[in-house]
């Protein structure tokens, strides 16, 4: 299931760092029931096979109404903005949404904002083949060992192999650490996709790679609903791999 939060600020405009996510990370962790966020902030979802953890959710990038201006490393907006947030976990959006409709208002950084509307969206009907949209950026990864014996970290780009094989891998991961059970098949390549998609986000210090664009997607029916409720890719919890339908028939391959 998707929120869909529409909200703006006590004085009709504001303006964030460009490298919010974290910030609203916090946000989400902030409004939900205390057992549970302590539960998915510590613990989060294994999967039985490689002990990969997860947390089974993910957000969009902040989507202003109006166009926002971008200067000296802040996004400033006039008006009202969306917040996508989706989870595979019910409880996850109930909690959430239930406590951000209580509140009068909650804090981004020093600014204070209003809830205007949220709405639930449950998850979208299958297709065997659609096109979708990245609401914030798909990041996929290897760590790798350096000559030297360290470690680094290789972000890969929509026009390798390997970030459809990763994507899919990464899908299986997270069903077997939900459902115990396991799930093949499918492929994510892109559609509308060029060099101009790629994007740089800053979390807690540290540089990650991801890529924005038009996708097309077929998978089985249970790694269809997973990549709508979780995210695509690494890293869904701090803001990575939101997704939503694009087009779903009559596009040209």
């Amino acid at each position: 299931m998707k929120l869909k939060i529409k909200f703006r600020s006590e004085g009709g405009k504001f303006s964030l760092p460009c490298n919010y996510n974290e910030l609203v990370q916090g946000l989400i962790y902030s409004y939900l029931d205390k057992h549970l966020s302590e539960n998915l902030h510590n613990e989060g979802f294994a999967d039985p096979l490689t002990k990969r953890k997860f947390k089974f959710f993910t957000f969009s990038r902040i989507i202003p109404e109006d166009k926002p201006t971008i200067k000296d490393g802040k996004f400033f907006v006039k008006g009202s903005a969306i917040l996508h947030i989706s989870s595979s976990l019910d409880d996850f959006i109930h909690s959430f949404g239930n406590n951000l409709l209580k509140a009068e208002y909650f804090n981004l950084g020093n600014t204070k904002f209003s809830v205007e509307s949220i709405s639930v969206e449950p998850s979208p009907k299958y297709s065997e083949k659609v096109l979708v949209k990245v609401l914030s950026p798909i990041t996929i990864y290897s760590t790798l060992k350096t000559p030297n014996g360290g470690k680094k970290t290789y972000y890969y780009n929509p026009f390798e192999r390997e970030f459809n094989q990763l994507l899919i891998k990464n899908l299986e991961k997270k069903y077997r650490a939900l459902f115990g059970e396991k799930i093949q098949g499918g492929y994510i390549k892109p559609y509308k996709v060029s060099t101009k998609n790629e994007r740089i986000v800053i979390f807690k210090g540290i540089v990650i790679k991801g890529w924005d664009g038009i996708y097309e997607l077929s998978l089985p029916r249970e790694l269809f609903k997973l990549a709508f409720d979780t995210g695509l890719g690494d890293k869904n919890s701090q803001g990575f791999g939101c997704i939503d339908i694009w087009k779903r028939e009559g596009y040209e391959y």
